[in-house]
């Protein structure tokens, strides 16, 4: 194997259907070469843990490194699926996906960025403004996100939660007990603070060549690059019938259902459920309960037609796909995720 892969440790990558090409060496994971030469597959926690990046390949072969069950059974594996965010090649490679971005795809920068502001808007949940430099133009789609580049090396990957405008970039952070960046963001930090990032990153943004209606499903800070979506389409006028149904634990964890239901009003076309899953009598809570994906689909029973945006916990995200697909008829390539994996998700905790 190894007398092989030096003597081609070049191979091509075709993705169909849309044929677009790119080289990957025999030590480059796919997904990783595809970024490198502009080729935006599909992609979510780029560490085998969530499955946003399963494709079909049709021919070639890969190599796959250390990824978890989840993202990848092994009976997925026997069936010619792969991880492109851990496979290798070790021959040319065809896979299938349609989710595969445009040509053109926007530049990814490292920048400085400050610390403009700093809200808790709810126990466990910061909003913080950043200012990028004023004279290096930062381009990303609604729905993408940035990492924090962190001075040991390590990454943490956040969505950007409001539509691009000016040079200012919305967060939404949870606090993770005992995580050293959210640990940090609900301690130490403090306006003015100066932060390294990268991006824009991930394949989660409005699919504009489509007139489908859409279902939007968040839970907990998903919602960040779904409100993202939303203030994309009022500004470039998008109507097209859009439902979000935003889940949480209790109440509170809806951070901004006040701010939804005031954009409802500027935006007829959208429709907002809010669901809570583990309401407790002091919460006094009247609305609809239970899990979020299940909400949406006692009331969406037929789904064939409509295009889903789906953002948040992984479980959430993948029972989604599966509900959805699997029950009401959604063309699974019409589903459209970002899986919020936390590092306990990536060492399988």
């Amino acid at each position: 194997m190894s007398e092989n892969l030096s003597a081609a440790s070049t191979f091509s990558v075709t993705v169909q259907p849309s044929g677009r090409q790119f080289s990957a060496q025999h030590d480059e994971t796919l997904l990783a070469a595809g970024i490198r030469q502009g080729v935006g597959l599909p992609y979510g926690c780029k560490d085998g843990a969530c499955g946003s990046c399963k494709c079909k390949m049709l021919s070639g072969s890969v190599q796959h490194g250390a990824h978890q069950a989840k993202a990848l059974s092994a009976e997925e594996e026997s069936q010619g699926m792969v991880l492109t965010c851990c496979a290798t090649p070790t021959a040319d490679v065809v896979l299938e996906s349609r989710q595969v971005s445009a040509e053109g795809a926007l530049p990814i920068k490292k920048m400085p960025t400050r610390v403009t502001t700093l809200q808790k808007v709810s126990a466990d949940v910061m909003v913080i403004h950043l200012q990028l430099p004023a004279n290096d133009a930062f381009q990303y789609k609604a729905g993408q996100y940035i990492e924090f580049l962190l001075r040991d090396g390590a990454r943490r990957s956040y969505s950007m939660a409001n539509a691009p405008q000016g040079n200012s970039v919305e967060l939404h952070i949870r606090h993770m007990p005992g995580g050293k960046f959210t640990d940090h963001v609900f301690g130490a930090m403090k306006e003015k603070e100066i932060l390294r990032v990268e991006g824009p990153h991930g394949s989660f943004y409005l699919r504009e060549d489509s007139d489908k209606p859409m279902l939007m499903i968040a839970s907990g800070t998903g919602f960040a690059p779904i409100k993202a979506l939303l203030e994309h389409m009022l500004q470039t006028a998008c109507t097209r019938p859009v439902a979000l149904y935003w889940g949480g634990r209790r109440p509170a964890d809806l951070y901004m259902d006040s701010w939804v239901k005031e954009f409802q009003l500027q935006m007829p076309s959208l429709h907002y459920v809010p669901v809570v899953s583990d309401a407790q009598p002091e919460d006094q809570w009247t609305g609809r309960t239970g899990f979020v994906h299940q909400a949406a689909l006692a009331d969406f029973s037929n789904l064939q037609g409509y295009q889903v945006y789906a953002c948040g916990a992984p479980i959430v995200v993948e029972s989604a796909r599966r509900d959805f697909v699997a029950q009401a008829g959604l063309d699974p390539d019409e589903f459209y995720a970002d899986a919020f994996t936390s590092e306990a998700d990536k060492a399988g905790n």
